[in-house]
């Protein structure tokens, strides 16, 4: 027995190739429904471990199946949460990333290299004084990184001998990313040691309560490691106030971290730039590639204004690293050890489109959010639940049943039903609605349309 197919390679990745061609083909077009998981592949779904081997076709004609049964959020009429939308250059690099299986935790010749210009272009195209910046899983991690290298900034030697008992504080938005208070519980901070602040009228944290924030914790004894100004909330695309955070945070000699997983590829479009003033006087950034940047999942960037605050925060002098061609490696400045090429794909993609296609879709998703905001506002039995929107995210509602709410919700349950477009709920000052987000480059304005009369149609049954 031994890992061979039973045919060869090559007919395999045609047969993968098929697939990928028919699926990008598909994307293309919106489905009027989503497609039930057929009783075949729930019967195989429920198989035990094989023992035996089988076919490799048979195999790849599963997978297709599983695939094509799988809510895909490439589709164009996925507006749920905050999508991937697959940019097939992306697809083929994670293709080639993962046949060379280059690991970027140590120095890998070119393959370094690549990831090393690939961060000073997403620096480049952001206008952010990058030191240093890694590709990362996600936000999620992103953030914690960049939170840990302002932990040891603020209490020096603290990975290494633990906070010992010293109170440390946090500042962000009480809308702000959940990750916030992972990170803050898995560097040893404490998610009661957040200071999770009231926003202000336009949904944006309000600098003078952060300074407030930060003069009584530290009158308390507290150590402020950190203050969080989030580029695009997921709840609402609302961008705090990153110009006038900085000033409070220079004045008080506090960390600034922009989480613009979401927002960030924003500050690129023209309409919305104005918004991110600001962002060139912020210790680190994040931004997730695999969400505005169109490309597939995960391709997470954290950007820092100096290296030497992630190396101290990060880096370890084992036996094991080899320093003789070099005494930097990315293992020494991330979390991770075994670290995919994530950068390749984003690579490929600024190199085959060039920046400005880049720029261009953003700000066409931008503008079908304000084009549905219009619809909303226009259409009898429909309302925002929030004003033009300053990014690409619309909540909205239908006006029906005595229980708004419940209507609502039930509303949401019903669109996924029907598959046409596919939504999720969030709920913005109490109040339940739908909360369609445009980050799709294959989104049209009929999509948009397609949105608010379906909305309409099964909300008024």
């Amino acid at each position: 027995m031994n890992l061979s197919l039973d045919i060869p390679r090559e007919e395999a990745l045609a047969r993968a190739s098929e697939i990928v061609t028919l699926a990008w083909t598909s994307f293309d077009q919106a489905r009027e429904t989503e497609p039930p998981i057929d009783d075949n592949l729930r019967e195989l779904l429920a198989a035990a471990l094989p023992e035996a081997p089988t076919s490799a076709l048979e195999v790849l004609e599963d997978a297709r199946r599983g695939l094509d049964e799988s809510i895909a959020q490439t589709r164009p009429r996925y507006f749920a949460f905050v999508a991937s939308s697959g940019l097939p250059m992306g697809v083929i690099g994670d293709l080639l990333a993962s046949c060379f299986d280059a690991n970027l935790a140590v120095w890998a010749a070119a393959a370094t290299e690549i990831e090393d210009q690939a961060v000073r272009w997403v620096a480049e195209l952001l206008g952010f004084p990058a030191g240093a910046g890694a590709f990362t899983s996600g936000g999620t991690i992103s953030n914690m990184t960049a939170l840990a290298a302002a932990r040891e900034r603020a209490i020096p030697g603290s990975r290494r001998r633990g906070l010992g008992g010293v109170s440390a504080t946090l500042y962000c938005s009480d809308e702000a990313h959940y990750s916030i208070e992972r990170a803050a519980e898995i560097l040893g901070l404490g998610s009661e040691n957040v200071r999770s602040l009231p926003i202000d009228g336009d949904r944006r944290l309000p600098p003078e309560a952060v300074a407030e924030a930060i003069r009584s914790d530290r009158a308390a004894g507290r150590i402020p490691v950190a203050v969080v100004a989030t580029a695009g909330t997921t709840l609402t695309g609302a961008v705090d106030p990153i110009d006038a955070l900085a000033d409070v945070c220079e004045e008080e000699g506090v960390w600034l971290h922009v989480d613009g997983a979401y927002g960030l590829p924003a500050a690129t479009a023209p309409s919305t730039a104005h918004l991110f003033v600001g962002l060139d006087r912020a210790d680190s950034v994040t931004l997730d590639a695999h969400k505005w940047l169109f490309l597939p999942k995960a391709c997470g960037v954290l950007l820092v204004r100096r290296r030497e605050d992630l190396f101290h925060a990060f880096s370890h002098e084992e036996s094991y690293i080899p320093h003789e061609r070099t005494s930097a490696h990315m293992v020494d400045i991330t979390l991770e050890y075994s670290r995919p090429f994530r950068a390749l794909k984003l690579w490929l993609a600024f190199r085959a489109h060039g920046a400005q296609a880049f720029r261009d879709a953003v700000e066409d998703n931008v503008r079908q959010a304000r084009l549905l905001h219009d619809l909303v506002v226009a259409r009898d039995g429909l309302e925002p639940l929030c004003g033009p929107p300053p990014l690409s995210i619309v909540p909205f509602r239908h006006l029906g049943g005595a229980d708004l709410n419940e209507h609502n919700g039930a509303l949401v349950r019903t669109l996924q039903d029907d598959g046409r477009v596919w939504v999720a709920p969030a709920t913005i000052d109490g109040k339940i609605g739908l909360r369609p987000c445009f980050v799709n480059f294959r989104t049209t304005d009929d999509d948009v349309r397609v949105l608010v009369d379906v909305a309409a149609e099964l909300g008024a049954r």
